[in-house]
């Protein structure tokens, strides 16, 4: 049976369940990968080595850790033609959107008759892009992350993912990076590879960001290094709210609430509805798509949106003001907009990672080929994370330049402000300042 929830019914603790999804489950594995952190920080690739051996059945040795060119020339001819040609389509696309969003260099205004003010705006010196690989082969989020690190001109940029059960790291991985032009590539995947790239290693040096999504283990790994090493945005289970009304079409509604459900049994992927002609349509159609399914998508979409522990299913709301109170406290990773004037809707809609407009517009295009970033805050953060874009690779820089008389403009109250809050040394520096030699 589908989860059906009817929000006006809920009391505060189911109401807080349904909010909560499974994000909230990595606090509990922090203690678990604790260990593991500190055996990385301390004994390097033989620590590497040692959990590849224990959690993906690989024996290798350190020297083995980086990909070698000739593995990822290899990569191009193992692929198949299609999907190599889908690859490169999607790159061009996300390529294209976010060239757009590169900023001026420098730039300066004049706040006050001599006194200017302005940006320098640099690249990061260095990022490590983590690309999982435990429920398939994902070489769209490796494009995700590289394409704008690449466009942003980082001077280093590192991917980490997990070797499959022959060692090997997938083909369309290693042709994304290249694509990319993406060359430094380590077959380590898990907490091991977070700490690997926050710390250092012997062939591993460590870099100064971390993004990319994972698993709760990885996501758990990200929070107990925050301070270490910047580890970007929470990037955890997948989620999606599908924001429909009586004009939606429920096959579609269907097919797309099925898309973000299948990525694990902890994603979560809800309809948020006023129609419960709607509603009812809906859940009478989920589970004859879901058994149509292979596995494991199709445990993945019945834990998610059938069993006990699930955090997906169909929110039936009083109007589309509680709905859209609702979503926004709910704040989406991915949020599809199926209502009969969706850009009416738009501008009240605030929390999310992306929001994709109207029936045309599933959550797989974003996921792939639109051109948008599909790397995006999970967990509620999107009340206060942005999507991944250039700026998750460029850092702003002050700029500030006064002439003597700016100088003599701002001196007396910069004087009566360093003085009012104790800063002598402050005060001293703006009083009877002389000339330049």
């Amino acid at each position: 049976m589908i989860h059906f929830y009817e929000l006006a019914q809920l009391d505060a603790s189911q109401r807080e369940r349904l909010l909560r999804r499974s994000e909230v489950k990595i606090d509990e594995l922090i203690e678990y990968v604790r260990p593991i952190v500190n055996a990385v920080r301390d004994r390097g690739d033989e620590a590497l080595v040692e959990f590849m051996a224990r959690f993906d059945h690989v024996q290798l040795s350190p020297e083995h850790l980086r990909v070698s060119r000739e593995e990822i020339e290899r990569a191009h001819t193992l692929l198949d033609k299609d999907v190599y040609a889908a690859i490169e389509h999607a790159i061009h696309n996300v390529r294209t959107f976010h060239q757009h969003q590169m900023p001026h260099e420098q730039w300066f205004t004049q706040v006050a008759p001599g006194v200017m003010a302005g940006e320098k705006i640099t690249p990061i010196s260095s990022v490590g892009l983590y690309v999982p690989r435990g429920k398939g082969s994902f070489p769209s989020v490796l494009y995700m992350l590289a394409t704008p690190a690449s466009i942003a001109g980082v001077p280093r940029i590192v991917v980490c993912t997990p070797p499959g059960p022959d060692g090997q790291v997938d083909p369309a991985s290693l042709v994304a990076a290249d694509l990319c032009g993406v060359h430094e590539i380590y077959r380590v995947g898990g907490a091991q590879a977070i700490a690997a790239l926050a710390y250092g290693t012997e062939h591993i040096a460590r870099v100064h960001k971390i993004t990319g999504p994972g698993n709760p283990y990885v996501s758990a790994a990200k929070r107990l290094l925050y301070g270490t090493v910047d580890v970007g945005l929470p990037a955890g289970p997948s989620e999606a709210i599908l924001l429909a009304d009586a004009s939606a079409d429920p096959e579609l509604v269907a097919r797309d609430l099925l898309i973000e459900a299948e990525h694990g049994p902890d994603s979560s992927s809800l309809l948020v509805t006023d129609s419960r002609e709607l509603a009812l349509a809906v859940r009478e159609l989920l589970p004859g798509k879901i058994a149509a399914l292979p596995e494991p998508r199709r445990t993945f979409c019945q834990t998610g949106l059938e069993s006990e522990n699930g955090t997906g299913g169909i929110v039936l709301v009083a109007d589309q003001q509680e709905a859209i109170a609702f979503v926004n406290e709910y704040a989406p990773e991915h949020m599809e907009v199926h209502v009969r004037e969706p850009f009416a809707v738009l501008p009240m809609l605030h929390n999310a990672g992306e929001i994709l407009l109207g029936a045309y517009t599933p959550t797989s295009l974003g996921n792939y080929s639109l051109g948008t970033n599909a790397i995006l805050p999970t967990g509620g953060f999107a009340h206060t994370f942005s999507c991944t874009s250039v700026f998750d690779f460029l850092k702003r820089t002050g700029l500030a330049y006064a002439t003597r008389e700016g100088y003599a403009s701002l001196s007396e109250a910069t004087r009566r402000l360093a003085e009012f809050e104790g800063f002598p040394s402050h005060a001293n520096a703006v009083t009877d300042r002389p000339d330049p030699m």
